[in-house]
């Protein structure tokens, strides 16, 4: 624990240059100041760790327990050395049809091999008709094959490079970290294969005390293809009769009541004939639902999701 905890400090510093090993991303995400009043734009309450999505991320056992080790692919520049044998060393581009030039051996296919694997290939053909007992190194020079493609409220979205064992937190803070708009939410679309359980998507929070749980998720290895997208905040506005009206951050499933106890709850004069206001964003069209909170606390009623940008109006009591 005392080592995750020195690694999480070294993330912290890297996405948003704030150090603290009680402090996640998501809360460095939080930090540059607000302006206004607290009146008018209170500071979102910070998220529970891993609000419960499906599927959740994995209970990985340790960074050297899931570093899966590079493939090479077309476009990756490998540095072949034959110790003893200066004249056989050679700096080989992976063609596209995934093979490599080298003195002696020509052509040889290398395409999907990990790169003790391919030490091992070259070791075997040298010794079998040209070396008595040869002694490789393979290196990759320039790693070119793999992409992963950064979207969302991050500084410097775009592609990426993977590297060998490229991490979440890797390619994070090669992004530039979270902006003060992200949500702090990440979502893994996984283009090639899938994640435990068969789903393609994969998401995940970061919470505002830098969890285990956070540390693992950002050790997880990526994949080529992957499209990784950091959400902006979300925000539903509160207004009439509640203690602190104003516009909160959604967090995780907020609902009606849920937004109005972020809102401080109801005055003295406050009604229970709520209304939610919402404008459906692929038509325009404007809904008012009326929410009884009354009905909602004695559960005969349920108690709706708010989406962005919905409007909930409390109106005042009739005496």
């Amino acid at each position: 624990m005392i080592l995750a905890c020195g690694r999480a400090r070294g993330v912290a510093v890297a996405l948003a240059a704030w150090a603290g090993c009680g402090a996640g991303a998501y809360a460095l995400a939080q930090a540059p100041a607000r302006s206004g009043s607290a009146q008018q734009t209170p500071s979102p309450r910070p998220p529970e760790p891993w609000p419960t999505t499906s599927p959740t991320p994995p209970a990985l056992p340790g960074a050297a327990a899931h570093r899966a080790e590079y493939t090479v692919g077309p476009g990756d520049i490998l540095e072949i050395a034959v110790l003893g044998n200066g004249d056989l060393t050679r700096t080989a581009t992976v063609q596209p049809t995934g093979t490599i030039a080298l003195p002696l051996l020509n052509e040889v296919p290398v395409g999907g091999l990990t790169i003790s694997e391919i030490q091992r290939k070259l070791t075997s053909l040298y010794a079998r008709d040209f070396l008595v007992d040869p002694h490789l190194e393979v290196h990759v020079k320039e790693y070119q094959s793999q992409f992963v493609v950064v979207l969302g409220e991050v500084n410097a979205p775009g592609r990426k490079v993977l590297r060998g064992g490229s991490r979440l937190i890797d390619i994070l803070v090669e992004s530039g970290g979270f902006t003060p708009r992200a949500s702090g939410e990440v979502v893994i679309t996984r283009a090639e294969g899938s994640f435990d359980g068969g789903h393609k998507v994969l998401r995940m929070r970061l919470g505002a005390a830098f969890s285990v749980a956070d540390y693992l998720g950002l050790e997880m290895p990526l994949r080529n293809g992957d499209l990784i997208s950091a959400p902006a905040r979300q925000y539903v506005t509160v207004e009439g009769e509640v203690q602190r009206p104003g516009r909160y951050a959604i967090e995780g499933d907020l609902t009606v009541t849920g937004a109005i106890s972020t809102a401080g709850g109801l005055t003295r004069f406050g009604g229970s004939d709520v209304k939610l206001r919402r404008i459906e964003p692929a038509t325009g069209k404007v809904t008012i639902t009326k929410v009884d909170l009354k009905s909602v606390r004695k559960g005969h009623k349920p108690d709706p999701a708010v989406a962005p940008n919905d409007v909930i109006t409390v109106p005042r009591r009739l005496f």
